[in-house]
């Protein structure tokens, strides 16, 4: 089927993608970039270099059509047991990153937003990515949100010790405790109405969620491609967009009359 489209749409947006459609929130596994430079006999810092321009490509993909939120699994709790000279790289790409990507998060209106425990992480980094939050905070398009440090377990862990205290405490009553109480102290409850992913896209082969969002993805459509994700172009990110408005999301519902899903 072949989509209505706004004059000011960049050419590059396939016919077949809805706008009208556009998952809300996006997240992705950014997965293979190791795999990717062993395949052409380079150190494994060589795909993680060429892994932060795909992150470039797909922000300005993702924020054209219309994503909301763009959620990137940039740095997992797990990944310090990597070599210490990759992780050391790790630390210092924000910084090559915003050094040159904050004037274009400017111009296309996108706010940079951070989860995870940042304290964790080298002092240098910290100050880069909290820099980067203060100087997009005034952008009112798309969220561009890093985890960096994160793990999800954790994350539900603090969230539910956050609770147990303000019961302990009186705050709060046992029997008021819903699902909502508990969105309302995991890291993404900054991101309001918009904290669950409506699409989880991971790159690489892999299909596993690797300790990323688990209470946020329950509904969430999954799209696991092996491309890796230096790889990965704004076409192929546009394929997986389709993917996802060839599903059937119900909720654990019946849908009558799919002409009327949205």
């Amino acid at each position: 089927m072949i989509f209505n489209r706004s004059k000011s749409m960049p050419d590059d947006v396939p016919a077949t993608l809805d706008l009208d459609r556009i998952p809300k929130h996006v997240a992705m596994i950014m997965d293979g970039n190791g795999r990717w430079a062993k395949k052409r006999g380079m150190p494994r810092i060589a795909g993680h270099q060429r892994g932060m321009e795909v992150v470039k490509t797909v922000a300005k993909a993702s924020a054209e059509v219309g994503v909301e939120v763009l959620t990137l699994y940039a740095f997992s709790t797990e990944n310090w047991k990597r070599p210490e000279d990759e992780v050391g790289f790790l630390m210092k790409l924000p910084g090559r990153f915003f050094d040159t990507f904050i004037p274009e998060l400017k111009a296309n209106n996108i706010r940079v937003e951070i989860i995870g425990d940042i304290t964790g992480v080298p002092t240098d980094t910290q100050r880069v990515v909290l820099d980067a939050v203060a100087q997009t905070a005034d952008n009112t398009g798309m969220v561009l949100n890093f985890a960096l440090n994160y793990g999800s377990r954790a994350e539900i862990v603090t969230g539910v010790q956050e609770i147990a205290t303000a019961v302990a405490q009186g705050e709060l009553a046992v029997d008021d405790i819903t699902e909502n109480t508990v969105s309302q102290h995991l890291m993404t409850r900054q991101l309001g109405a918009l904290a669950d992913p409506d699409l989880l896209i991971r790159t690489g082969g892999e299909e596993r969620l690797s300790n990323f969002l688990l209470w946020q993805s329950a509904y969430a459509e999954f799209v696991f491609t092996d491309v890796l994700w230096p790889d990965l172009t704004a076409d192929i990110f546009f394929d997986n967009l389709i993917t996802y408005q060839n599903r059937d999301r119900r909720f654990g519902g019946l849908v009558e009359n799919k002409s009327n899903q949205k």
